[in-house]
């Protein structure tokens, strides 16, 4: 008989069939999704005690770990424990208890088998690399990987190891160093995953087989393991550094290059570079980067709670099919939703419709999905889709006679509910809504550019909107799976108002003759993810004209600037403008060397910050959290930082 009885959990549930299976179950109460906090890390070392014992006793033949949650496996660790666990005193001793945790449930003498459906991401995958045989679900809601690098650390419960181990060290530090995601094929294809599997209702039955067949999970092979092997190591850690350092630098992140040492040191040992984790990872956990990047993440997780429960959105009309209203369509084509696009002749909606197959064969990989996206999104020139829409978006030039005159046709023939929309980038909603019958039905929904790259919705509400209309707009910007942040309207709302003063400076130093690749260059050092020259271009130099003179800073006739405009020489869009583009990438020369070029970074974006402290102030958004995070989404403005109000406070500290 066994010594002891099975505990008293919260988070599991473990049961013993007729066939002496072990069914474990995580399940956290009152939880959307299953994490690992440390209460349920406790739980479960007295569940493998309890679960030792009946293995001792000969009343187990293996055990099946599941979730009980229609979300996923399991997310990771808890991160709203983090903050708590970045003190030095206490996570060692946490991270070496996990370690020997995971060791035990590795060590059990019957089958451990994970059945894996949803999220399996972090800390979940680290168990699942624990057990014996993984199998998973081969559907689009799987998806499996390491996306701790995104809060400034690495895995830190034997995953590091387990990985390599499974996978080999090219494919699993990929993985780690990039936080990609990966559906259940590749992960399969990988070595992560063992067996795939159609349907949730199949996943018991197999791991039913799977324990009493005695399967066993094959490691990489030793083509993939040699790449870890002598001074083949070295040079492979090599090769990551520089591609690390095209992507960040490691004063911002020293995540990846904290791994790429670790990998270094013991990457042809699993079981040395496990125990290599704690010394490497704890330092990360307490550093700057890493609490700014969880403060990030909470902030980013605070707007998915906006919104209205229970809204369902079908059908969207898109008016105007130029670069931003083509790409708003395609996007929403992309994301499942019925979609007509309406521009004065086909001529004008076939570029789109262009670009649309482009984003869907780069995203959906699959013909016949592709197929299927294209037949979603129908050209509309006659503007029919609008009567049964259930969101109608403008998108046209900033123009405010023009976007008065759309609406003026559109207002009539909207159903009765729907949400009417203006992607604005500038122009206050008041005076666009100023010949509606019903003014109080027009909001903003303002995309940035590309589209499909940048997450960011400003819901800009005027004096007239209630508090339901705005929600429906968030409803709808998390609908299509973006991140709205509420903007009242004032001119530029909130990104490009504190966009302008930053990249019209950038290019009155270019005008003064200074060199655009330094600046550029000096932008990035800072953290930036392109300099405002670059971005500029991306923008398009029209739209910055517009917006600039709509939020009144003057663009001189004589200036570089204006005769580019002038010329037709817009940015990436029309192939030149401060730089030439080719095949959608700038041409730059090389940047003159200069001694400080983090500082030069910081001085560039200052008017950045200056601007987004002045705009907190205003009230155009609630509070310097918002800002913050919406300023990050919208620009891309240095994430290790934490935002622009919260570098300005530490500047200020």
């Amino acid at each position: 008989m066994a010594k002891t009885e099975t505990p008293e959990t919260r988070n599991w549930s473990f049961h013993i069939d007729v066939e002496q299976l072990g069914w474990l179950t995580i399940d956290r109460p009152d939880a959307p999704v299953n994490t690992l906090s440390r209460e349920a890390i406790a739980e479960l070392e007295s569940l493998i005690e309890r679960i030792e014992d009946l293995i001792a006793g000969g009343e187990l033949a293996g055990v099946i770990l599941l979730s009980g949650k229609e979300s996923g496996f399991i997310a990771g660790a808890d991160i709203s424990e983090f903050d708590a666990m970045a003190d030095f005193s206490v996570l060692p001793d946490a991270l070496r208890r996990a370690h020997a945790l995971f060791q035990r449930i590795e060590n059990l003498k019957v089958p451990v088998v994970a059945g894996i459906h949803g999220f399996c991401l972090g800390g979940g995958l680290e168990l699942a690399l624990a057990c014996h045989y993984r199998i998973a679900i081969a559907n689009d809601k799987t998806r499996i990987g390491f996306p701790e690098v995104n809060l400034g650390i690495f895995p830190g419960f034997g995953g590091t190891g387990r990985s390599i181990r499974q996978a080999g060290p090219v494919d699993a530090m990929q993985i780690m160093l990039t936080g990609r995601m990966l559906r259940a094929g590749q992960a399969r294809g990988m070595g992560l995953v063992d067996k795939l599997v159609r349907h949730r209702d199949m996943l018991r039955w197999e791991a039913r087989k799977a324990v009493l067949q005695k399967r066993r999970s094959r490691r990489a092979s030793l083509v993939k393991r040699v790449m870890a092997m002598g001074p083949l190591r070295g040079y492979v850690a090599s090769k990551m550094r520089d591609e690390a350092g095209k992507k960040a630098r490691p004063e911002h992140y020293p995540a990846p290059y904290a791994l790429i040492d670790l990998f270094e040191k013991h990457g042809d040992e699993p079981g040395a570079m496990i125990a290599g984790e704690v010394d490497a990872f704890v330092p990360l956990m307490g550093s700057p980067t890493a609490t700014n990047l969880r403060r990030v993440f909470f902030l980013s997780e605070g707007l998915k709670k906006q919104g209205v429960k229970g809204a369902r959105f079908a059908r969207v009309h898109v008016v105007g099919a130029g670069v931003m209203g083509g790409d708003i369509a395609a996007w929403c084509a992309l994301r499942g939703m019925a979609v007509t696009l309406q521009d004065l002749d086909m001529e004008r909606i076939k570029p789109a419709l262009d670009r649309a197959k482009g984003l869907f064969k780069k995203r959906l990989k699959k013909k016949h999905e592709v197929n299927a996206a294209m037949l979603r999104l129908e050209a509309d020139p006659a503007g029919k889709g609008v009567a049964r829409a259930d969101v109608v978006i403008e998108a046209v030039v900033e123009n405010l006679e023009i976007k008065r005159k759309i609406f003026a046709g559109v207002e009539e023939k909207l159903k009765a509910g729907a949400i009417l929309a203006t992607n604005t980038s500038s122009i206050e909603l008041e005076r666009i809504a100023e010949g509606l019958k019903d003014p109080s039905r027009l909001i903003g929904l303002h995309f940035f550019n590309p589209v499909a790259q940048l997450p960011l919705v400003e819901v800009i509400r005027s004096t007239f909107n209630s508090d339901e209309q705005i929600a429906m707009g968030a409803a709808f910007a998390l609908a299509i799976g973006k991140s709205p942040v509420v903007v009242k309207s004032a001119p530029g709302f909130l990104v490009n108002r504190v966009l302008m003063p930053y990249m019209l400076g950038a290019v009155e130093r270019v005008e003064r003759g200074e060199s655009k690749e330094l600046i550029d260059a000096a932008a990035v050092a800072f953290g930036m993810p392109m300099g405002p020259i670059e971005l500029m271009d991306t923008v398009g130099l029209d739209v910055g004209q517009s917006v600039a003179t709509e939020l009144g800073h003057a663009v001189p006739e004589d200036s570089r600037f204006a005769r580019l405009v002038a010329a037709g020489k817009l940015g990436r869009k029309s192939g030149e403008g401060f730089y030439k583009w080719e095949k959608g990438k700038a041409q730059k020369g090389e940047a003159p060397a200069h001694a400080d070029l983090a500082g030069l970074g910081r001085e560039l974006v200052k008017p950045l910050v200056d601007t987004t402290a002045v705009v907190v102030a205003e009230g155009v958004v609630a509070s310097a959290d918002l800002a913050d995070i919406g300023v990050i989404l919208g620009t891309g403005f240095a994430p290790f930082l934490g935002g622009p109000m919260k570098a300005r406070a530490d500047d200020r500290a």
